[in-house]
């Protein structure tokens, strides 16, 4: 039965809607297959579900580093918990289901080694560097449209080649920002126009779900993994008790915060107020989120953590920036994989797909360049600009376990 009665239902991205030709837009055209039952928002699920990058989530920390602890939540965890929020409400509302999914799938697969400590020592290194931030909503959409490939049924690697709308839910679900009644934005923008992090809402309504969703599923599952890594005193537990009584419960934990406000969600949900929660359970997100930030994510017991990833990534970063040689670089590293196998060689092997083929000697291009059709972003390493992006693109998608395995390469003689 309905909490809301369906009344997002006109609103929802279908056949119909004013703007499904817009959402539905890819780039280039999918192959097709005679015996396929999805939708184009299916299929970007699907697509998203293939993928290495998803594959990888499951390596990479969320909050808490912790490779040995089977039951501290991994950035994959965190995403099917968001999965599993939007798609509850998206149904209830009437709202398109499918799209709630891929977004929910795809909305964290730009996101550094490490977490959030990761991410910022990424940031230092682009501005640094490149003159530009790093966020993981705009590197997601980045490894969306141009570094994740898929095999074709002609063996082909290409692009994902996402719709618009699932492309757009990636890049604006930023939910570091306390905002409740979410309301689609009407313009159709190119994505790339994106400077930073949340400046633009979702486009859809469906994106709206999944960037309240976010918020809702990660505040609770922290507390619970830093209570069982006992990073709460007493007093901190006493304040988590006195905050759950404040709203009559027993607990403050993922199963009590998903459960109410997935309830209150729909229940207040209107076209006129937007996607969004109570006054009183929007003041309780934000109580949750600022006990969080203070007592969980500033805890200086992470301060170790924080250091260790930056060793790691700026040592790896400043390890490959040094082979570069113009367009000379795939042959430098490849020299210097006698030396560092996994680190020079992976890496010159993952950068040729993305760069612009040399002829071999009879004036021909190899079978791997031609086995990977896709975006050549790095032409042909002409600028040592060019090649920094590549390292950060390269980092970014490491999962924890890989980032350290070729750190540790770096220092064992």
């Amino acid at each position: 039965m309905s909490i809301n009665g369906y009344r997002f239902s006109s609103l929802a991205v279908q056949q119909g809607n004013e703007n499904y030709e817009k959402c539905i837009h890819r780039e280039n055209s999918l192959y097709s297959k005679p015996n396929d039952c999805r939708d184009a928002f299916e299929r970007d699920y699907t697509r998203i579900l293939h993928s290495l990058a998803y594959r990888r989530l499951k390596h990479k920390t969320q909050v808490f580093f912790n490779i040995g602890n089977d039951h501290i939540c991994t950035r994959m965890e965190h995403v099917s918990h968001v999965d599993s929020v939007s798609t509850t409400i998206a149904k209830d509302l009437g709202l398109n289901i499918e799209l709630t999914r891929a977004i929910a799938m795809g909305h964290d697969l730009g996101h550094a080694p490490f977490g959030h400590q990761g991410e910022r020592e990424l940031n230092t290194l682009s501005k640094k560097y490149l003159g530009k931030s790093f966020f993981h909503e705009k590197n997601g959409l980045h490894f969306v449209d141009s570094i994740e490939l898929l095999e074709d049924d002609y063996r082909v690697f290409r692009n994902l080649n996402l719709t618009y709308a699932v492309r757009d839910g990636i890049i604006s679900h930023c939910g570091e920002v306390d905002e409740n009644g979410l309301k689609p934005r009407q313009e159709y923008i190119d994505l790339n126009d994106f400077n930073e992090c949340g400046q633009y809402q979702p486009f859809t309504w469906e994106g709206c779900v999944v960037k309240l969703s976010d918020k809702i599923a990660y505040v609770g599952r922290d507390i619970e993994d830093a209570i069982r890594l006992r990073f709460l005193t007493k007093e901190n537990m006493e304040t988590l008790a006195d905050m759950a009584k404040a709203y009559d419960k027993n607990a403050i934990n993922t199963t009590v915060i998903i459960h109410n406000m997935i309830y209150d969600v729909c229940k207040n949900s209107s076209p006129e107020k937007g996607i969004c929660l109570s006054d009183t359970f929007s003041e309780q997100l934000k109580a949750i989120k600022d006990f969080n930030y203070e007592f969980i994510y500033k805890n200086k017991r992470l301060d170790a953590f924080t250091e260790y990833a930056r060793l790691v990534i700026t040592q790896i970063f400043e390890t490959l920036l040094d082979a570069y040689d113009g367009e000379e670089t795939i042959e430098e590293l490849k020299r210097r994989a006698q030396f560092y196998p996994e680190l020079m060689g992976a890496f010159a092997d993952w950068i040729s797909k993305f760069c612009e083929p040399k002829l071999n000697m009879f004036g021909n291009t190899t079978e791997k360049t031609i086995k990977c059709q896709n975006r050549k972003i790095y032409s042909h390493l002409e600028t040592k600009e060019i090649y920094m992006g590549a390292i950060i693109d390269y980092i970014s998608g490491m999962s924890d376990n890989y980032a350290i395995k070729v750190f540790n390469e770096l220092i064992t003689y």
